[in-house]
């Protein structure tokens, strides 16, 4: 389905019509009882992405989205985009860095994914919420982090998240940023999801102001001084979009390319190969057919952010990413709707590249 934003509201509008308008022939939606009308001459013979791209950058004010082809060597060739290099706020997507930086740490032997980690009071965090998140089990309850990484990723446990950050720590983190992302300095200090949890929820907006207006160099000390040692109020969601151009995590669609793509060449190490099944687990309800074999997938959300990546390879053995990037910095978005829209997105540009090529 597509969505339009009218009067403040987003509203469904037909996405077959969308697809069919490069082709030479297709079956029209459903009409009112659900019968597909026969097929009809195509209207137009514009790219068919023309249409995709004007429904979706009518969802936010700020939209960024890439369609691209990986290349066995990990270089990622743009069939359509829109806004592909433009920084935006994450969410939970940016745990595809710290996947990628524990990958690194368990290739030089630092750490294994056997090794134990252990869930402590201070390092709980919140929002998640799914069944089976870390953040409702007892203080000293041990977990692998092998487990962590499959919770952080198939459920986007934010507490399995910051324990594998305090794992890893800030220089690993900040360096894997630095290999894929062209705006890494925005990410410095990498932010755990407790320190964002509180930035925006105690004493709001007193406590980020004063964070923001701080040099970048001075901003670790006060999370560990100030930020690190204050309670969390409980399970909490705030109702609008709280500075999410400033604290958050950012990357550009084609930094999160080049995150799935470096994934797919750290997996095929015999080593790091529970990648594979770590980013398998959840397909975000895509619906591709039997001919695509691999399917990963990560999202992130939160008031005035969506965000959506897949890579998928299909039979012939091509492999493609999809990611999509909604933010709203003055008015929350429609998440339920909107996530639809993106994911029907997503399910036709993989229709339409591999027919393409």
């Amino acid at each position: 389905m597509a969505f339009r934003i009218t009067a403040g509201l987003i509203v469904r509008a037909s996405l077959s019509a969308v697809i069919c308008a490069a082709a030479a022939g297709c079956a029209g939606p459903a009409d009112s009882d659900g019968q597909a009308p026969s097929a009809q001459p195509a209207a137009v013979t514009a790219s068919p992405w023309t249409r995709l791209n004007q429904e979706i950058t009518a969802l936010a004010p700020d939209v960024s989205l890439l369609v691209a082809r990986v290349s066995p060597a990990g270089v990622c060739t743009p069939a359509d985009q829109v806004a592909a290099a433009a920084a935006r706020p994450l969410g939970s997507m940016f745990k595809l860095f710290v996947l990628g930086a524990l990958a690194r740490r368990i290739a030089s032997g630092q750490v294994t994914w056997n090794q134990q980690l252990t869930v402590t009071r201070a390092l709980k965090s919140r929002l998640d919420g799914a069944e089976g998140s870390l953040q409702f089990v007892p203080a000293g309850t041990r977990v692998s982090v092998r487990q962590a990484a499959t919770k952080m990723i198939s459920i986007s446990d934010n507490t399995a998240a910051d324990l594998l950050i305090h794992l890893v720590g800030q220089a690993a983190l900040e360096s894997q940023v630095r290999r894929w992302s062209g705006h890494a300095a925005l990410d410095v200090p990498f932010l755990t999801t407790r320190q964002v949890i509180l930035l925006k929820t105690t004493r709001y907006p007193a406590l980020a102001d004063k964070y923001l207006r701080l040099d970048p160099r001075q901003r670790a000390a006060f999370l560990a001084s100030t930020v690190d040692r204050l309670p969390l109020a409980g399970p909490v969601l705030w109702p609008e979009p709280r500075d999410i151009d400033t604290i958050e995590w950012f990357a550009s669609p084609d930094d999160l390319c080049r995150a799935f793509a470096g994934l797919r060449q750290l997996a095929a190490r015999p080593a790091l190969a529970p990648i594979r099944s770590i980013l398998s687990l959840s397909n975000g309800g895509i619906g591709l057919s039997r001919q695509w074999h691999t399917i990963w997938y990560k999202n992130g959300y939160e008031p005035g952010v969506l965000t959506e990546g897949y890579l998928a390879t299909n039979s012939t053995g091509r492999t493609y990413v999809v990611v999509t990037m909604l933010a709203s910095p003055a008015a929350p978005l429609n998440n339920g709707a909107a996530a639809d829209w993106l994911t029907d997105f997503a399910r036709a540009a993989f229709q339409t590249i591999s027919q393409q090529q």
